[in-house]
């Protein structure tokens, strides 16, 4: 299946539909998770009459004063149930004297239906607890597969609109490959929404030639006319089976790293962890982590946060839908209050764009010669609260800026009316170009200010981004 557009035919790839139909399968399956019936979060007229059933069955049903009971005692009792579990809500199950003497006044059973009523009545707040979390929990689970759905089909969208067909330059590459002495299998032309080019190589070298892989990407980029390079882990050489080579065009920049830090009271063991990763699209992400507490509990915490958004990002996952479906892990099934902050910067190598992402992350500072711009957040730490809301900004760098990420107990170590104003005075100070070293001037900096040992984890992740 295929359609001509501007010049060249897109190729409508029948996975690309397949992938449609499942994402589209997914968004029924949310459709149906959302329209079950929603639970209540207080007793229902229902509820009510199983309670006051249950109780009058285990204790006037064996009273030997049940047959002098009239009806409107019966009726005033049943009041009185609700009136019990309206008074434990509001004074806990040591109720107030009123309903007390007023219990005792009818019911000679007064103790044993007081003790039965708020046993049956816990009961039931438990299970009414439990399904209300159930509810939630199948919410969020429906949440992330209608996001899922979404990212699916986008996915699907992006791959169709990007597949292209050029028979003068794929003739022209695989002539210029056979000069050479390479063979090529097939050939796959993307362009990417920005118009940058990715092409799909499946060779081999003829037997007895060795053909490095940057000799072939030179003649590639001088066929397509643009600088081409290899993706990720590409082999050196192109060997003498059919392998399929992966060329993206070269960026326009590209960045250093350097990180500094220490554990608290100078252990060796931090909470804070950290990540440099290369992402789809010529994008390079930098992840800093701080879990609560310090030591090894906490380093075990911001570890598994970094891993798992490692894991979702190289898999493909926007940022936004990464961090929404870790922060559902996190709070969903646990019963222990363990969260952690996240702060990623995300650097596009081709327009020298930067994006922040924060999660209760500390303050980031953007280092542009003697000028430095302070980045803030007040967002919640991940698995805190369902419905995550990240603070973001972007900007656009300039060669030899530097973006320098902190944990809080760098600013912490500072007096708090005069963390601001202290630590821009030490980013300013700082006169190092290697990434590194600036981390390094930071911390010692920071310790030495406070003259003792560090009083929470502290951790400083510096990147510097020039042009090519």
């Amino acid at each position: 299946m295929a359609e001509v557009k501007e010049g060249y035919t897109v190729i409508y790839n029948p996975y690309v539909v397949r992938m449609d139909k499942f994402a589209k399968s997914l968004e029924h399956l949310t459709d149906r998770f959302l329209s079950l019936e929603a639970t209540d979060k207080s007793f229902g007229q229902g509820e009510m009459e199983e309670i006051y059933s249950a109780v009058k069955e285990n204790v006037c049903s064996q009273c030997e004063y049940k047959e002098t009971c009239s009806e409107n005692k019966d009726v005033y009792m049943h009041q009185m149930v609700y009136e019990i579990m309206s008074a434990v809500e509001e004074y806990g199950v040591e109720l107030n004297m009123e309903t007390k003497r007023r219990l005792q006044k009818h019911c000679v059973q007064a103790p044993r239906f007081l003790r039965e009523t708020l046993e049956r009545f816990q009961d039931a707040k438990q299970v009414l607890v439990w399904n209300h979390r159930i509810a939630e929990e199948r919410e969020g689970c429906a949440r992330q597969l209608d996001t899922f759905a979404k990212m699916v089909m986008d996915a699907a969208r992006e791959l169709e609109a990007s597949i292209f067909e050029d028979e003068h330059l794929e003739k022209k590459i695989k002539n210029q490959f056979r000069k050479i002495g390479l063979r090529i299998l097939s050939t796959v032309f993307f362009v990417t929404e920005d118009g940058r080019y990715e092409i799909h190589l499946t060779l081999k070298s003829a037997k007895n030639l060795c053909i490095t892989t940057k000799e072939m990407l030179r003649v590639l980029s001088k066929c397509v006319g643009r600088n081409m390079v290899a993706g990720n882990a590409q082999r050196p050489v192109v060997g003498y089976d059919y392998a399929t080579v992966i060329c993206v065009e070269g960026p326009c920049y590209y960045t250093l790293q350097g990180v500094a830090k220490i554990g608290k009271g100078c252990e060796k063991v931090s909470g804070d962890s950290f990540l440099m990763m290369k992402l789809p699209g010529g994008k390079e992400g930098a992840v800093l982590s701080d879990g609560m507490g310090s030591g090894e509990k906490a380093s075990k915490e911001s570890a598994m946060v970094v891993e798992m958004l490692e894991e979702l990002l190289d898999a493909g996952f926007p940022k936004e839908t990464a961090v929404e479906m870790m922060n559902t892990a996190l709070v969903m099934g646990r019963e222990d209050i363990c969260f952690s902050t996240l702060d990623m910067s995300v650097f596009d190598l081709y327009n020298g764009t930067y994006e922040s992402m924060k999660v209760g992350a500390s303050t980031t500072y953007i280092k542009r010669g003697e000028k430095v711009e302070k980045i803030v957040s007040e967002s919640l730490p991940l698995g805190v609260v369902r419905k995550l809301e990240p603070a973001c900004t972007v900007r656009q760098l300039e060669h030899g800026d530097f973006v320098i990420m902190i944990t809080d107990g760098v600013l912490d170590a500072f007096p708090y009316q005069e963390q601001d104003v202290l630590m821009d005075m030490i980013v300013k100070g700082c006169a190092f170009l290697n990434p590194k070293e600036i981390a390094k001037y930071i911390l010692e900096q920071v310790l030495e200010f406070t003259g003792e040992a560090p009083l929470d984890d502290m951790t400083v992740l510096v990147v510097g981004i020039w042009k090519i």
